[in-house]
């Protein structure tokens, strides 16, 4: 098993596996990343449950995978990730609709966007790409736990190198708005729920996976400026000498791999990259994940904030 890697495309890693029977919940699945993975699961028989903030275009990425996949079995809810009153809503439906969730994979993001706050004035960054998939993951934990696989998959980045998380001011209401500080944040809050995840629930066979999908052209930078996409190409260039896009299809590679590698049963917590488990390296600019992000405290602090800020509540 195994030998994939940076180039490894979903339909390679997906290759000779049989999902049928397995339901997957996938955020953000209407675009990019998130469609990727919900077309290969598909195709290898997965039931797909598509979540997304905008009905006319998950049914435009409904239609798209019908006409690779003719056989799909496709669902999809609306769910505004700034929102709790949206997420509380959807996963109400979710619970109503559906009965079991093997596979949770929270895909959808905000990057880099302008200083705004979420319906219920988190940070946008912080409160959708961290405290939105919170308090998804906290709701919709009842169907995870009588699902089979009980895999969740959170999608981090390599912008987790630009910082940790700040404790004391997570939603920059004293400190000086930076996009690229928030974007890094919300990405090291993404490792941290993994870990978090993992301490608490490996018990009941729950494993979650942080993954980095690499540099891809998706409209996740739709907030960039030309100015700030220049700067980020000469951070990432300078950084990493041998930096080339990836695919969309190579970007969901990770995902996939996380979410039915057989050699990940049991050892969840980790953070993943260029469908490997990455080490905990505080220097390299190119790979690996910093210790901050995995550091077992932390995780439990920003539990804690989490479910004060949000309200949830996980099944203990």
């Amino acid at each position: 098993m195994g030998g994939f890697g940076w180039s490894s495309s979903t339909d390679e890693v997906l290759a000779g596996k049989d999902l049928s029977g397995t339901s997957v919940f996938i955020t953000g699945a209407n675009s990019g990343l998130g469609q990727e993975t919900a077309r290969a699961m598909a195709a290898k028989g997965a039931h797909i449950i598509m979540a997304g903030r905008d009905q006319a275009k998950l049914d435009e990425a409904v239609a798209a995978i019908l006409g690779t996949v003719s056989k799909a079995q496709l669902d999809t809810i609306t769910l505004d990730l700034g929102s709790l009153e949206s997420i509380r809503a959807a996963t109400s439906r979710a619970r109503q609709r559906f009965d079991k969730i093997d596979l949770l994979i929270n895909n959808a993001g905000v990057m880099a966007c302008p200083f705004m706050h979420t319906a219920d004035g988190f940070e946008m960054q912080f409160g959708t790409n961290h405290l939105g998939h919170f308090a998804l993951t906290a709701e919709l934990m009842p169907l995870i736990e009588r699902g089979h696989a009980k895999r969740i998959v959170n999608l981090s980045s390599r912008g987790h190198h630009f910082a940790a998380v700040d404790f004391d001011d997570p939603n920059f209401e004293h400190r000086p708005y930076d996009p690229w500080v928030s974007y890094g944040q919300s990405k090291t809050a993404n490792v941290l729920f993994t870990v978090g995840l993992e301490q608490r629930f490996a018990v009941l066979g729950i494993h979650a996976y942080a993954v980095h999908p690499g540099g891809i052209q998706t409209n996740l930078g739709r907030h960039m400026t030309e100015e700030m996409v220049a700067a980020l190409m000469e951070r990432v260039t300078s950084s990493d000498s041998g930096f080339e896009w990836k695919t969309i299809p190579q970007g969901a590679a990770t995902s996939c791999w996380a979410a039915t590698a057989p050699e990940l049963e049991g050892k969840g917590g980790v953070y993943c990259e260029d469908c490997h488990v990455a080490g905990v390296d505080d220097v390299s600019s190119s790979g690996g994940v910093r210790s901050y992000a995995v550091n077992s405290s932390y995780a439990d602090q920003l539990w804690k904030l989490s479910e004060e800020l949000t309200g949830a509540k996980f099944p203990s």
